[in-house]
């Protein structure tokens, strides 16, 4: 069967869901007689390394390190496309974003398309979604949500034509309310006025508060409250800026990598970029540019980690933390520093692999070193929140039997790269390529996958280069073994695991 949903074959799997919710869920545990509550807390790029789980001793997090020590830590996990609205789109729908349309940035999300609240369909259920969206109609509420809480005002011109396009998000009227103007010309708050307020009158502060209030409002029916962070996404500042010394900051392992030409030519144009224009404030031209600007951005997740001790602290009073499930992850990573380049849309580690935490009641954490995907987010959610096995109506799978210890069908992880197919300015940086040349690699797409043993095949449409990476022996990706001939097998192999993941769920781009 083709994992494509139908608008008629998700409306089946909506009542087979909603059936099994109704006859199952109740008994969570001996503890907990009611349904299990939902907190799905997720940041805009975050990479792993941010938190002592994923070998960060450095970083002040201590509330985000106390979840991964009672939580399931998957410790080698991906998300489905690294860049923001294909993600998001895969985390909240279980459907590839080559599936649900979503392929680039601010390419709404169809109505149609259900989210995980539709999916359980369960009335018991109390909803909310607080924060960034990124998928279409921004400060609205849709898609199952029933509260909505919005803190980004900067998508009005991707609304749809029936939206209100000087509407304003609840984080404006929250900063209007406390006597501060807007700083830009069409009457809006910057994300970067907004990034320099005082902690307490920060995005952050302002979702915990709400989050808060929902938890205590509701804290007798059973819940999925979502809270998006935008932090430490850019604008990378905030309140937290000098929270870490620059004695406790280090460069990535890869910061000094030269990016040999046998890399695609996409990345090393991006790296090129971000060492000529640095980002903002920051020039980027030294190690200690780069120091400076990641303890900034660790002090975007210090910001993060108290608004998630608050909400925390909030099951906990309300005698809730027994009778919730909760998940911490992000989008996507950013290279921030590794290879000497900055944001994300590649396929190395940094930005292709995310945090992701899942607290159960009455389990102990532990850590799980397979590779899994986001794409496997709804399933094991809707595993763990209805107690019945989802089939072949989402391509995903389930992780509770991973959770458990025991085994799950597809070992092996797929990630997606889609071109925007727009034209791309770039300055000629390398004198050796032409501007076609250029052209065809900014609209190169990929297709990888990750293998339980370690090996990392990423294939490339044509008009860039393809990778082939041993983790094991180069977690840091500095050797690309594609084009050495040492490895013909291994790469036939892997390029037939993607070929049949393709045919599996209907992609169709040529790799």
């Amino acid at each position: 069967m083709a994992h494509s949903l139908t608008n008629q074959t998700r409306r089946q799997f909506v009542k087979t869901t909603a059936a099994a919710a109704a006859v199952g869920s109740a008994s969570w545990s001996t503890n907990t007689p009611r349904k299990p509550n939902l907190v799905f807390l997720w940041t805009d790029e975050q990479r792993p390394d941010t938190m002592a789980a994923y070998d960060n001793q450095q970083i002040h997090a201590p509330n985000l390190n106390k979840l991964a020590s009672e939580s399931i830590v998957f410790k080698r996990a991906y998300c489905t496309q690294p860049v923001c609205t294909p993600s998001r789109s895969s985390i909240l729908t279980g459907l590839w974003p080559h599936t649900n349309g979503c392929v680039a940035n601010n390419i709404p999300l169809q109505e149609e398309t259900l989210c995980l609240p539709e999916l359980l369909n369960d009335p018991d259920y109390r909803t909310a979604y607080m924060g960034k969206w990124h998928l279409g109609d921004e400060i609205f509420s849709q898609h199952g949500f029933e509260d909505w809480v919005s803190i980004e005002d900067g998508y009005n011109k991707y609304y749809r034509e029936d939206r209100d396009q000087n509407a304003r998000s609840d984080y404006h009227y929250y900063l209007t309310d406390l006597g501060y103007e807007p700083d830009t010309s069409s009457g809006r708050f910057s994300r970067g006025f907004a990034a320099r307020r005082p902690l307490e009158h920060c995005k952050p502060k302002f979702l915990e508060q709400k989050a808060r209030e929902f938890i205590r409002n509701n804290r007798n029916d059973p819940f999925i409250l979502h809270v998006n962070y935008l932090e430490p996404h850019m604008p990378f500042f905030g309140p937290l800026d000098e929270e870490h010394s620059l004695d406790e900051v280090t460069v990535p392992k890869n910061f000094s990598d030269p990016l040999e030409d046998n890399e695609p030519l996409r990345y090393r144009l991006m790296r090129e970029h971000f060492s000529r224009e640095g980002w903002h404030e920051n020039p980027l031209k030294t190690e200690a540019d780069w120091k400076d600007l990641i303890r900034k951005y660790w002090g975007l997740v210090t910001q993060v980690d108290q608004s998630v001790g608050g909400i925390l602290g909030e099951l906990e009073k309300q005698g809730l933390a027994e009778d919730t499930i909760v998940v911490y992850t992000s989008d996507h990573g950013d290279m921030m520093g590794s290879h000497r380049m900055l944001t994300k849309t590649v396929m190395y580690e940094e930005s292709s692999r995310i945090p992701w935490l899942v607290r159960v009641p009455s389990k102990m954490g532990r850590v799980i070193e397979q590779p899994v995907s986001q794409i496997d987010m709804v399933p094991t959610l809707l595993d763990l929140m209805s107690r019945h096995e989802v089939g072949e109506e989402l391509p995903g799978q389930s992780l509770k039997p991973l959770m458990q210890g025991d085994l799950v069908s597809e070992d092996h992880v797929f990630i997606e790269w889609n071109s925007s197919g727009k034209k791309n300015k770039v300055a000629e940086i390398f004198e050796d390529t032409t501007e076609e040349e250029r052209d065809q690699a900014l609209n190169a797409s990929t297709r990888t996958v990750v293998s339980p043993d370690g090996w990392k095949l990423c294939l490339s449409t044509a008009g860039d280069k393809s990778q082939l990476f041993d983790l094991g022996k180069d977690p840091y990706e500095t050797t690309n073994l594609f084009d050495s001939e040492n490895h013909p097998d291994v790469i036939g192999a892997l390029t037939k695991k993607i070929h049949d993941w393709q045919s599996k769920v209907e992609d169709q781009v040529e790799v």
